[in-house]
């Protein structure tokens, strides 16, 4: 996975990231055609996307959006439930037996607060999300975050900081409001 930093990249440092986008973009629409029951299509189109072998207990429900795909990647027995979005510029790392609500959004990139640099620059840092978490219905995590194994991500939270394991975190911010023993 490419790890950037939260300090800043040129728009113009990133070679090819129209192309990549193109591309993404091309690959998300060929998957949203494809019907669920069909995962072995699905499971093929989300390799060509990510560049990556996809296990074969890897489920998805289209549709799902991402802005470059070759910086996901996902352990065994992931599952991603419909309408999620996953802004993978700083790169996403899901490991085994996560689960992903509908709508969530795994947003790795944005752009400089200093309005002089803002349309100019891109900010950027990795997502990672433990084993066995939970990720609740229309959340967001934002970039730089980790996500602890056995955590819960409770629906429409906003994670702007890193959650230990076995927490359950709620709200926006997200606050931690209990362990998970």
């Amino acid at each position: 996975m490419t790890d950037h930093t939260s300090t800043g990249i040129p728009v113009s440092q990133l070679h090819g990231f129209r192309d990549r986008v193109e591309r993404a973009i091309r690959l998300t629409e060929q998957l949203n055609a494809r019907p669920y029951d069909d995962q072995d299509a699905i499971r093929a189109t989300w390799a060509e996307l990510t560049g990556q072998p996809i296990d074969e207990t890897f489920r998805l429900i289209p549709p799902v959006y991402s802005d470059h795909g070759i910086n996901i990647r996902l352990g065994r027995n992931v599952f991603i439930n419909q309408g999620c979005r996953l802004n993978d510029i700083g790169g996403i790392e899901i490991d085994d037996d996560v689960m992903i609500g509908p709508s969530v959004s795994l947003i790795t990139s944005g752009h400089p607060v200093d309005p002089s640099r803002r349309r100019s620059g891109i900010t950027a840092a990795p997502i990672r999300i433990g084993r066995n978490a939970w990720i609740g219905a229309s959340a967001m995590i934002l970039q730089g975050v980790t996500v602890g194994a056995d955590s819960v991500i409770g629906a429409g939270s906003v994670v702007t900081h890193d959650v230990p394991p076995a927490t359950v975190a709620v709200g926006a911010p997200a606050r931690m409001v209990r362990r998970i023993d």
